[in-house]
């Protein structure tokens, strides 16, 4: 598996193909226009040389690993793709929509993985006609920085498939974790119910936003505190995850908080956006 094509090219899409194309893969990178493209090669260019100006990497290094990305506007050009990886909006009518596509124009060996943080890998690959080569890799952000990728099975997820997900990740230099396919998997099954708590407790009146951060920090030792942590996932996220929660197991306590909501509604989406629960 050489050949890997990331579709989409924001936070996740760009961090993807700089990993992987850092790991010696060639890479396509698909958006949907030219600006959207030369903005992740920018990204992917000015986060490459921090590693230059710190001496872990030449600059020649910094070119080589910027030429193996190939960027295109056409989800054609996944033909000769090994594995493609999904970074698209969260939202399954649109995965939906891409993968059927996909598996018109890819080989038929090709595996076909989705970046989702929630989305079932189960419907998703009921969308092709080869749900045994359809798997989660939900990576972390910062991608390039964090280690985690989530491998995320569906139903019909063959084990050759897991296998072949599982040495990729770690050539990227990931450590593989194990996950079957229900809402959140596991990561954001865990962590999106404590973001939504402490939106609550904000909510409520019980402490301002650096109190409540503070508390989780100093006291339970997170890098960061958990309302800090939501406006860098991005609050829209944050609500379309827990709505995926709450509609997939049922259960009133994954409802997201008034406050979140309306935060959204506002437009109020944390560091992408300048606001947040604070201020960017």
């Amino acid at each position: 598996m050489r050949n890997i094509v990331v579709i989409g090219g924001g936070t996740m899409g760009n961090g993807i193909a700089h990993t992987a194309a850092a790991s010696g893969f060639n890479v396509k990178l698909v958006d949907v226009n030219d600006e959207a493209l030369q903005r992740a090669v920018k990204t992917i260019t000015a986060n490459l040389q921090r590693g230059v100006d710190k001496g872990k990497m030449t600059a020649e290094d910094r070119d080589a690993i910027v030429g193996r990305i190939k960027p295109t506007t056409s989800v054609a050009d996944a033909a000769d793709a090994d594995l493609v990886v999904e970074a698209i909006v969260e939202n399954l009518a649109a995965k939906v929509s891409l993968f059927k596509q996909l598996d018109e124009v890819t080989k038929p060996e090709c595996i076909l993985a989705s970046n989702t943080s929630s989305i079932s890998i189960t419907k998703i690959a009921a969308a092709t006609k080869r749900p045994d080569k359809v798997i989660g890799m939900h990576f972390m952000n910062p991608v390039p920085v964090m280690q985690l990728v989530e491998v995320i099975r569906g139903i019909a997820t063959s084990d050759e498939t897991y296998r072949l997900v599982e040495d990729l990740s770690k050539q990227m230099g990931k450590i593989p974790i194990e996950v079957n396919d229900y809402p959140g998997f596991i990561s954001n099954r865990v962590l999106m119910p404590m973001i939504n708590e402490a939106i609550f407790a904000l909510f409520e009146g019980v402490a301002t936003p650096e109190a409540i951060d503070g508390v989780m920090k100093l006291g339970m030792n997170h890098p960061m505190g958990p309302l800090t942590l939501a406006d860098f996932i991005g609050l829209d996220v944050c609500l379309a995850i827990l709505r995926v929660l709450e509609e997939g197991f049922g259960d009133p306590k994954y409802r997201p908080c008034p406050l979140l909501v309306k935060m959204v509604d506002a437009g109020w989406l944390g560091r992408k956006s300048g606001r947040g629960f604070y201020t960017y």
